[in-house]
């Protein structure tokens, strides 16, 4: 009679074991499937899981993948928030510059580095600065000219070369100036963009271009326009189908736009690799992107300008290049 509960009280030990090893299985494909994944992607790579100044970052899934963020913010003001942020796009080259070797003179604008002046100085003209005597221009120490070879009409959507082209770009080269061109655009369309190109190019054809051919698409805000509902990605893909037209023609691209439309329109991981000309007026640029050129003025004056005139500084000598 002693051995039948002998018997129960090791039966009773074994499934008390049984139970505890299936739990401790259970318990180890929860860590490896659910706990430990999720400790890992809490703490960066190289970081301490104990650090308190680590945080975890964002990371936005989309197909693209230079949409992943690095965790900066660019502050920007809005008449209707106050102060407002963008998280910074990790693939897309931050401006190296630094504003503390920016001086004004005479209402110029130099960049300076080892104590030497490296920038060039430069405007940008239409027929709106009606007759312009170059050669004065050029003794005022402007280096090179932004000439506009034609725009596109915000209405009817026509392509218009710029009266004075001709004349403009002619007298610049022979006064020994370095010169670039624009284009206004107002393309709806990859066709329109491509559009613009071949009319751009047709017009410079012949004509020693040492600075970029541009393609500046504005928004239209004192008139109701053809380009108010341009998507984010129709405007990306005329940037993309017009510099790739100057390109493919030998002629270095640049893109053009003003601080604000840059981060409210203009897809930045897209057309990263085109140079870019910031329009920001004031004593230094706040935009946070690299940029090769610098629109830093709409009320300047130039000897042989009548009137006011942009001012511009390029960062680089594209006629070196």
């Amino acid at each position: 009679m002693q051995a039948k509960p002998r018997r129960l009280s090791k039966y009773k030990v074994i499934a008390a074991a049984e139970a505890l090893l299936i739990f401790i299985l259970i318990f180890a494909l929860i860590w490896v499937c659910f706990i430990s994944p999720r400790r890992q992607a809490a703490v960066p790579t190289g970081a301490s899981a104990e650090d308190p100044q680590v945080r975890a970052r964002a990371v936005i899934e989309k197909e693209e993948s230079f949409y992943q963020l690095d965790g900066k913010k660019i502050l920007l003001h809005d008449g209707t928030f106050g102060e407002v942020f963008m998280p910074v796009f990790q693939d897309v080259p931050a401006s190296q510059l630094n504003m503390d070797n920016l001086i004004t003179r005479n209402g110029y604008s130099f960049y300076k580095e080892n104590g030497q002046i490296t920038s060039l100085t430069g405007v940008d003209i239409s027929e709106h600065q009606g007759q312009i005597d170059w050669q004065q221009v050029k003794d005022a120490g402007v280096s090179f000219a932004m000439i506009r070879a034609g725009y596109r009409t915000y209405g009817g959507g026509v392509i218009t070369m710029d009266e004075s082209f001709t004349e403009n770009i002619e007298g610049a080269i022979a006064a020994g100036l370095d010169v670039g061109v624009y284009f206004f655009s107002q393309a709806i369309s990859t066709e329109e963009a491509i559009e613009e190109a071949d009319a751009v190019l047709d017009a410079i054809s012949g004509y020693n271009i040492t600075y970029p051919v541009v393609y500046d698409w504005e928004l239209i805000y004192d008139d109701s326009a053809r380009t108010d509902d341009v998507s984010v990605d129709t405007l990306a893909d005329c940037c993309i189908s017009f510099c790739e037209r100057v390109k493919s023609a030998g002629y270095k691209p640049m893109i053009y736009q003003n601080k604000l439309t840059t981060m409210y329109k203009l897809d930045l991981p897209r057309v990263k690799d085109y140079d870019f000309w910031l329009a920001e007026y004031g004593t230094e640029p706040t935009y946070y992107y690299d940029f090769k050129m610098w629109q830093y003025s709409s009320t300047g004056t130039v000897p042989g300008i009548s009137g006011q005139v942009d001012l511009n500084l390029s960062f680089v000598d594209y006629s070196a290049q």
